[in-house]
This record gives C-alpha cells, structure tokens and sequence, in this order.
C-alpha cells in the first residue's frame, strides 16, 4: 500500500511489531477464556506444566499490561472455573489446577515478583527482536530479499513465547540450583556446630571426670610412694646385716 506522494508505506518497527504480537495474545486469550472447566483443568496440567506455569501472565492468560482490577477480575473467574468443589469428578487434578492459579495471582500481586516477570517477557521479545533484525541484516549483505518467517505475527508471537518459557525455564533451574547450594551449606554448617557442641561435651566430660578422681589419683601415688620407701629401707636394711663373703685361699 502506498503514502501520500506515491511514496511506498515504510515497513513496520518493532513497537509495531509488538503491538500486533500482544493483539494477537488478546484474540487468543479471549478464545482461551471460555474453555470449559476441564479444558482449564487440562491447559494448566498439559505435560511440560512445570514450565510453562512459571510464566504467571501465561497462567492467568492475562496481558502484562493488565491493571490490577483486570488481574483481580481474571483470577477470580480462573479460579471459580477450576476450583475443586466445581469439579467434584476429579477433585485432584481441579485442586493441582487451583493451586497454579492461586501461586500465578499471589505472585502477580507482589511488585517485585511482578516486574521480574514483565523483565523476563520484554526480554523475550527483544531478543527475538534482535534476532530478527541479524537476520535482515545478514540478507540484505548477501543482496537477498529480507523478507524473513518472523515477519509473520503469529510466527513472532510463537518465537517470543518459546523465548520466554525459555528464560523462565533456565531462571528456575538456577533458583533450584542455587536453593540446593544454600541447603548443602546449611547443613554442612549444621553438622559442623553439632560436631562442635558435640567436642565441647567430650571436653567437659573428661574434665568433670579428671576433678572427681584427682583425690583418688593423688592418694594412690602418695600410696604407691610410701611402699616404695618402705620397700627401699628394707633391702637396705637386709644389706647392711649381710655377712662379708668369705674368700678362699688358693693352694699352690
């Protein structure tokens, strides 16, 4: 289509290119939004759950740019749909379901843990968004058209969502990572002070132990002196009356 002038339109930049991304989450959401109870029940169990719930906007099925009475809004129909009471023939899956709701809408009312999520999701789309313009760039040098998949904004939308549930992916194996590391330290640290209480309890023992037969100790060598003496004047006693011994004469 061309602009005023006969000019050709200039091609879409990326705020454009997002905008259609999150208006194509919006359709999709709100096709989302009237799955059955079970459906929910399933799209929040589908294997690879683990993962795909770490995004809490994904969860919910709500824009990041949502404001807090739409996120409000949102969990409340959710959680009603999945509830346990309203699934009464599969109690389990429906409270599992529940929880990722409840988890993704406590976490979403945190600021801190609101805006990490957002940072995670704007990092997604930027590094596609990088990627994206390499690539041009890499075609435009060879004298190709730049015409690439990612044009397409239901292909952008796919890559930016398989970008994020990456990021989401790999910031949880280094949380469990470093979770694991701080629970190795503690209860190294742990044994470390019961081996320590541990030692200083041998320690007091064997003092308590060497005050209470310190008496005995010293009665015992003051005992086993005395016999020495005793025993020593003796045998003088014995040499001194010893009569000399007697030398023979040799005959020639």
């Amino acid at each position: 289509m061309a602009a005023a002038g006969g000019e050709p339109s200039a091609k879409p930049d990326s705020d454009d290119l997002f905008q259609t991304f999150y208006t194509e989450v919006k359709q999709i959401e709100k096709r989302d939004s009237v799955l059955t109870s079970k459906q929910q029940i399933d799209r929040l169990l589908r294997p690879g759950s683990s993962y795909f719930n770490l995004n809490p906007f994904e969860v919910l099925q709500i824009d990041p740019e949502a404001t807090d009475e739409e996120l409000k809004k949102r969990f409340r129909a959710l959680s009603i749909l999945v509830h346990p009471d309203k699934n009464q023939d599969d109690p389990d899956r429906a409270q599992q379901a529940f929880e990722a709701v409840d988890k993704a809408y406590k976490l979403l009312l945190e600021p801190e843990q609101k805006k990490r999520a957002v940072d995670v999701i704007q990092a997604g789309r930027e590094y596609i968004e990088h990627m994206v313009k390499e690539k041009k760039k890499q075609l435009k040098k060879d004298g190709k058209d730049q015409t690439v998949e990612e044009d397409d904004p239901e292909v952008f939308r796919q890559e930016v969502y398989k970008r994020t549930m990456k990021l989401f992916a790999e910031l949880e194996i280094k949380r469990k990572e470093r979770e694991a590391k701080d629970m190795h330290e503690r209860k190294r640290a742990r044994e470390e002070e019961i081996e320590t209480a541990e030692k200083a309890k041998r320690e007091r023992e064997w003092q308590k132990n060497f005050e209470e037969t310190r008496d005995g100790r010293v009665d015992s060598w003051r005992t086993f002196q005395a016999k020495g003496k005793s025993k020593a004047k003796a045998k003088e006693k014995r040499s001194f009356l010893k009569p000399p011994k007697v030398k023979m004469e040799q005959r020639e």
